[in-house]
């Protein structure tokens, strides 16, 4: 059966919820609102396989589920693992005549914790093996499930319950790992970054990922209210603060080409996206200061990346 779709500008979206309401996701929650749009790209055919996070605790409360796609959980850190069994068993099934002819999409998500720490072994196992599956990182940059813990993706500065601001600290002390470059020295065909408050900047970059052949890897910045420290309606302003400031750029890079997908004409001063935050609000001039100069340099490194490749 067809899928039925709306048009929302020139776009036409699947009119399906695969994502059912009834979930436990705080509100204003960037994750809960990136699952459903990816889950409209990805329509049906496709089986999900979850690292435990907030997406599987708050999807999957015994007895019931918010999930209308097949779904699996598994362990914090082998998502990519699990998938992959997906992926080659079922392929081997239908080469085999077992299992009908279909094309199934296999998609593993995972947090930041479940990917680039508990789960980078199994991640990097998978792309190197070249499974044809997509992976998608839901980024709100610490363990926010078992109680906002920082994670190797918590950036400088930020505070958290494992490295809190006070007297004789700063908050995190380390610089966030930068996991789309580590996907993209892989070698795989496809490694993006993508945030819901760009929607349909989101849901292009799920479908291309599904579409090409080989291991794809989509990083997507997920604000979390809880965690930050922001107003709940605030979710989707935090998340353009954060591309318009250059702290989280929209890029992607196929078969090792570099495009930049939002390049404003001047980025905001960094202090604008991290004020309206609690877990920054610590912070003095001099470091902000600091952060502002990573953020400069390390935009100025990826559009020397952006000018190799000049836009046909």
């Amino acid at each position: 059966m067809a899928p039925e779709f709306v048009k929302v500008g020139k776009h036409n979206i699947d009119a399906k919820e695969y994502l059912a309401p009834g979930h436990t996701f705080c509100t204003g929650c960037g994750e809960a609102l990136a699952i459903r749009l990816v889950c409209k790209a990805l329509g049906e055919n496709t089986i999900i396989g979850m690292a435990t996070g907030c997406d599987e605790v708050c999807t999957s409360p015994l007895p019931v589920t918010s999930w209308r796609l097949p779904w699996l959980h598994t362990l914090f850190e082998n998502a990519a693992a699990e998938v992959s069994g997906m992926e080659a068993g079922l392929k081997a099934m239908m080469r085999k005549g077992k299992a009908p002819q279909r094309d199934i999409k296999f998609v593993a998500m995972a947090g930041d914790g479940g990917t680039s720490d508990i789960g980078l072994q199994s991640l990097s196992g998978a792309l190197e093996r070249g499974h044809d599956f997509l992976y998608v990182c839901w980024d709100n940059e610490a363990y926010m499930n078992t109680g906002i813990q920082r994670s190797s993706a918590t950036p400088y500065g930020a505070s958290t319950t494992t490295a809190p601001a006070g007297k004789l600290s700063m908050g995190q002390q380390t610089q966030k790992k930068n996991m789309v470059e580590i996907c993209v020295a892989h070698e795989i065909p496809y490694a993006a970054t993508a945030c819901p408050s760009y929607p349909f900047d989101l849901m292009n970059k799920i479908k291309k990922a599904v579409e090409i052949k080989g291991p794809a890897y989509v990083h997507i910045f997920v604000p979390c209210p809880t965690g930050w420290r922001t107003p709940s309606n605030q979710t989707i302003e935090i998340g353009k603060l954060a591309v318009e400031t250059g702290v989280f750029p929209l890029y992607e890079v196929e078969n090792g080409r570099y495009r930049l997908n939002v390049d404003p004409p001047k980025l905001k001063p960094v202090e604008q996206y991290l004020k309206p935050q609690g877990r920054f609000r610590h912070l003095s001039p001099g470091e902000i200061a600091e952060i502002q100069e990573r953020v400069t340099e390390g935009y100025a490194k990826l559009k020397e990346k952006v000018a190799c490749f000049p836009a046909a």
